[in-house]
């Protein structure tokens, strides 16, 4: 594979974790000065309503473009994925289609179990961040022939995998996450 293709896939995806990131903390950020703040609460339900009509979607819509991403870097790419790689594979590959399914189905809430495997593969994306950051701390949780503190690329000196895939499951746990602080049925699947 040409590196310029790579290097253009690379950044592609850490433009878009910048772009993610940046929406998570307006959303965040928002969310805690409307404690405080009348004006900022009706701004942030506002934003709440907005993402809350097309949460289910657009969580989707992140899952298959990570699911995208992880198959090309392993299969197109031919970056061999560690055992966590494959652990985080496991939480993001079924949201696919369990969200895929919920959108079929015409549910605007988080079907059972969406919040469950993106908690659990942002808990393990973050573990693996560090271990790439901090490898003294490996456990021998990989295999030497494929090790968990690998680092493959960091595209702008920082969105390494393990950092996209983190990025990922955060963004999708804060479009399901986020409700109208003035709706009284906050968790229905209607």
């Amino acid at each position: 594979m040409p590196d310029l293709t790579l290097d253009l896939v690379e950044r592609f995806y850490a433009i878009l974790a910048i772009a993610a990131i940046g929406g998570m903390a307006i959303v965040v950020t928002l969310r805690i000065v409307a404690l405080r703040s009348d004006r900022a609460l009706d701004a942030y339900a506002t934003i709440a309503r907005a993402i809350q009509a097309r949460s289910v979607i657009a969580a989707w819509l992140v899952a298959t473009l990570a699911t995208i991403g992880s198959l090309f870097f392993s299969e197109i790419a031919k970056f061999t994925p560690c055992t966590l790689c494959w652990y985080q594979r496991i939480a993001m590959y079924p949201l696919v289609v369990i969200l895929g399914m919920a959108i079929v189905r015409g549910q605007r809430r988080a079907p059972t179990g969406t919040l469950a495997l993106a908690t659990i593969g942002a808990a393990l994306a973050a573990y693996h961040v560090v271990l790439e950051w901090v490898p003294s701390i490996d456990t021998g949780a990989c295999a030497v022939s494929a090790p968990c503190t690998l680092v493959w690329f960091r595209a702008f000196g920082v969105f390494s995998l393990p950092t996209l895939a983190l990025t990922a499951f955060l963004l999708i746990l804060t479009l399901l996450l986020v409700r109208d602080p003035n709706e009284p049925d906050r968790w229905s699947d209607r």
